[in-house]
């Protein structure tokens, strides 16, 4: 991996016996087929020096002893500015996974264009457990891109739902927002009974939240391959979209020791980037849709 690992016996996920030295090396194997959606996006990371069971906290700002191989971007906020990581080379990722980052998440926005972006993503996550529910969520919004024109793919969150990613051509985020917020009115109104955008959990009832406020410039997704910091060690998994109607498919049944295998195979998101596109033919039609 050609970086010195402090405490590699040090165990992350103690019901699979994953230790650091694993974890790793899971990531210095995946490195190269995270790289396109992370490079050049900031990096939160969601750190846990103990492991799953201990102590997590999202660190956004890059500790000064980060290598200077770590490219670094000062964003603004409320008070001050935050300084993020940025992970974009493959030994930038490995050696954030060293710092125990069991979860790498990326703001929508270029490091080098903030207020910009290359993606829109989609979230839908399920109040019970009901995958089923959410597959069919995510179909009827491939149904709705392809009316609009714009390609989108799908993947595992790892956790209890799905994601679904739009490559875009360089984007003002503020488009990007209005667009994202008129998808969520036309698609809830074709399923109100199965989805909702309701921020309030006690509001949703049974239904699945369409969530796609990933696409604000402060909020952030979990990168594809990821690990989550969850028993087995689940991993953001990208797919086909047939791979969708495989009844045994759930969200974690990807995982740090079975994914690597899947990627030599096939990597669905590839070629993602050769396919984004503008909004602009995309934003009219939408607004035929809404009557905007």
């Amino acid at each position: 991996m050609g970086l010195e690992i402090s405490r590699p016996d040090k165990v992350l996920f103690p019901d699979d016996d994953i230790t650091k030295l694993e974890f790793v090396q899971y990531y210095a194997d995946v490195a190269d087929a995270m790289l396109p959606f992370a490079k050049g996006h900031p990096v939160a990371m969601l750190r846990m020096p103990n492991g799953i069971d201990g102590q997590r906290f999202f660190q956004k700002q890059a500790p000064d002893y980060f290598p200077d191989f770590i490219p670094r971007v000062e964003i603004p906020k409320s008070k001050g500015t935050t300084t993020y990581p940025i992970c974009d080379s493959a030994k930038a990722i490995v050696y954030v996974a060293s710092q125990a980052c069991i979860e790498f998440h990326l703001l929508p926005t270029l490091a080098d264009k903030l207020g910009r972006t290359d993606r829109m993503v989609f979230d839908f996550d399920p109040s019970i457990d009901d995958f089923d529910g959410v597959k069919r969520g995510a179909h009827m919004l491939k149904e709705l891109l392809d009316e609009l024109g714009l390609p989108s793919y799908v993947m595992t969150s790892g956790s209890r739902g799905l994601h679904v990613w739009v490559p875009l051509k360089d984007t003002p985020m503020d488009e990007t927002h209005d667009f994202v917020n008129g998808v969520a009115d036309v698609l809830v109104k074709r399923a109100p009974d199965l989805l909702t955008t309701e921020f309030m959990k006690e509001a949703r009832g049974d239904r699945i939240y369409f969530d796609v406020g990933r696409n604000r410039p402060a909020q952030h997704a979990v990168a594809p391959y990821s690990t989550r910091a969850k028993r087995g060690a689940p991993v953001a998994t990208p797919l086909d979209w047939d791979e969708l109607d495989d009844k045994k498919l759930d969200p974690q049944s990807y995982n740090l020791r079975n994914v690597r295998e899947r990627i030599k195979g096939t990597d669905p998101w590839r070629d993602m980037r050769r396919h984004a596109k503008s909004l602009g033919a995309a934003a009219k039609a939408l607004a035929g849709l809404t009557g905007s």
